[in-house]
């Protein structure tokens, strides 16, 4: 498991920055078999302990995780577990924007401090085995119909362009949350829930040769579009860092919604996107378990557990078995791993 400690006044600098500042760090990052992982979110009064909820990762075949603060009783159970992390230090909750007026002050120390980590990484000779990255807001994308055209916006070009330029020259990955849900339910008139959930029988959107399906390809073929413009070419490689839909609390949330969603992502991120096809993506499920101290309500209602550890949903991570919740609603969940 890596770790992470201040050496010298540079570095105890950068750490305080940050706490601030959304940059993400990924262990042992393998982006050929698009393991995907979970989510394990706290803000929750009614949480199993870390030492249950990395029993229940084992258990499930679930073998990569994110976590939003390195949460020291969660690292503790990490150790040896297996399964691979990835984290950040931030105390702000959404991803910095240069205009977004929450977040944009912090906007000129972000590639600051993206390459001061990896500098201090690559000294430590473990630029192998730890990515440093951030996380985009997509709302940044400025056009992204049709997903060829995926540009930024043009006063966030100033902002993105040096960070993209560092990532490819580290040949590490751009995180990027995609959400279909928000897009479906911000704009029902036009984006159809089969194209939203995988289950549209048919191509729905065509462009320059190439047949889209369903939305999540075309939010992410957008952003490969706009990162190309940006000088990022065909070789930087995009980790989702969420996606999910939730169960209840919004419009089109229920239940089977979010299992089909759910189902439908992990088995399609295996094969690809129009734009990149046969190529795996890393992806990170929101979230593991219901959080009841979200705002606002519908942020409460993302796990793929119930705080109980009962799977909410018929999902399939690789393992010998679908989670099979009709024989599991009313019984204990043993936490020794039968994988």
């Amino acid at each position: 498991m890596a770790s992470f400690s201040s050496r010298s006044r540079t570095s105890s600098l950068t750490a305080a920055m940050l706490l601030l500042l959304g940059v993400l760090f990924m262990a042992n990052l393998d982006m050929t078999g698009a393991q995907v992982g979970i989510c394990y979110g706290m803000m929750g009064n009614n949480l199993p302990p870390a030492t249950e909820v990395i029993a229940l990762y084992k258990q499930r075949n679930i073998k990569r995780m994110r976590l939003y603060d390195p949460n020291q009783a969660a690292l503790n159970a990490l150790r040896g577990s297996g399964i691979e992390v990835m984290f950040r230090y931030i105390a702000v909750g959404n991803e910095i924007s240069p205009v977004n007026g929450g977040t944009s002050w912090m906007a000129p120390f972000v590639l600051p401090a993206l390459v001061n980590v990896f500098n201090a990484v690559r000294a430590a000779g473990l630029q192998d085995q730890i990515k440093v990255s951030i996380a985009v807001d997509m709302t940044l994308i400025g056009t992204s119909y049709p997903p060829s055209a995926g540009a930024f916006r043009g006063d966030v070009i100033s902002y993105l362009a040096p960070i993209v330029g560092h990532l490819s020259y580290a040949k590490t990955p751009l995180f990027a949350n995609i959400y279909t849900y928000f897009s479906y339910s911000g704009n029902p008139r036009d984006i159809s829930l089969p194209y939203a959930l995988f289950t549209s029988p048919s191509v729905l959107v065509w462009d320059s040769g190439r047949g889209y399906q369903n939305l999540f390809d075309a939010m992410l073929d957008s952003l490969y579009s706009a990162l190309e413009r940006l000088g990022g070419g065909n070789t930087l490689d995009v980790v989702v860092s969420e996606s999910g839909w939730p169960s209840a609390g919004g419009f089109g949330t229920t239940s089977d919604n979010a299992g089909t969603y759910l189902s439908n992502l992990i088995r399609h991120v295996k094969g690809g996107t129009p734009k990149r096809p046969g190529k795996a993506i890393e992806t990170y499920i929101f979230a593991m378990f219901d959080e009841n101290q979200k705002q606002p309500e519908l942020e409460k209602h993302f796990g793929a557990f119930s705080p109980n550890k009962q799977p909410k949903y018929n999902l399939n991570f690789g393992g010998h078995r679908n989670w099979d919740i009709s024989t599991e609603q009313n019984a204990t969940v043993s936490l020794k791993s039968d994988m």
